[in-house]
């Protein structure tokens, strides 16, 4: 069974009356874990498509460009994006319900924030009701203010990157301290850990952007720039 078909067994469930929580509560364990995941941003996105009151065809497309959808599942992918941004349950409540699923430890919910940053940047702005949204969101997920500055400075063109912030470092730290942090983060971005996370093969590509900015950010402090 694909994970679309696996996605359309899940909208089945939710239109038959089956609570968020029933339906979350099934798919904790690998493989279940990407249809999850596939689920949390494309809940998370539509509901964010309500921050700023309009969902514009770049968003669409920068879904896209995170998953593959195949043709004959457009319906199903365009029903439970529906069924999500109309639903009468706040965001709040499913990201609670999605932050109980995975360990803010692992990754996975910086891994689902940083889909959420690709979708709403791709209209070319980012609102302020935007920021609001994923601000409430990371710290529902645990996220600390720093881990949140990391992913908006590698993702909104006009915010300043701050290369302690990407690292996650303090400028105090020692050398020695900051590279370890770097490989850790090297470490975590490699595509076979973030699938063994649960995030889709598609999604992985994603870690491009974020390895980017992560040895940019070491370069500077090793050389000295900050």
């Amino acid at each position: 069974m694909t994970i679309w078909e696996r996605i359309a067994e899940a909208i089945a469930a939710l239109r038959a009356g089956e609570s968020l929580s029933v339906v979350f509560e099934k798919l904790r364990t690998p493989p279940e874990r990407t249809v999850a995941f596939t689920i949390a941003v494309i809940a998370l996105g539509a509901k964010m498509a309500k921050a700023d009151g309009l969902v514009t065809r770049n968003e669409v497309a920068a879904f896209r460009e995170v998953f593959h959808i195949p043709r004959n599942e457009e319906e199903n992918t365009a029903r439970l994006f529906n069924l999500a941004r109309q639903d009468v349950a706040g965001f709040e409540d499913y990201a609670r319900r999605i932050a109980g699923m995975f360990e803010s430890a692992d990754g996975t919910l910086c891994d689902l924030m940083e889909g959420l940053f690709h979708i709403a940047v791709a209209d070319g702005s980012y609102h302020q009701q935007e920021d609001d949204y994923l601000q409430r969101v990371a710290r529902i997920f645990g996220l600390s203010d720093r881990q949140f500055r990391s992913l908006r400075t590698r993702f909104v063109p006009d915010a300043e990157p701050d290369p302690y912030d990407v690292l996650g470092v303090e400028p105090g730290d020692s050398l020695e301290d900051i590279r370890k942090s770097w490989r850790q983060l090297v470490r975590e971005s490699h595509p076979d850990r973030m699938m063994a996370r649960g995030v889709p093969e598609e999604a992985v590509k994603l870690a491009e952007k974020r390895l980017i900015a992560i040895n940019r950010a070491w370069e500077t402090i090793s050389e000295g720039g900050a």
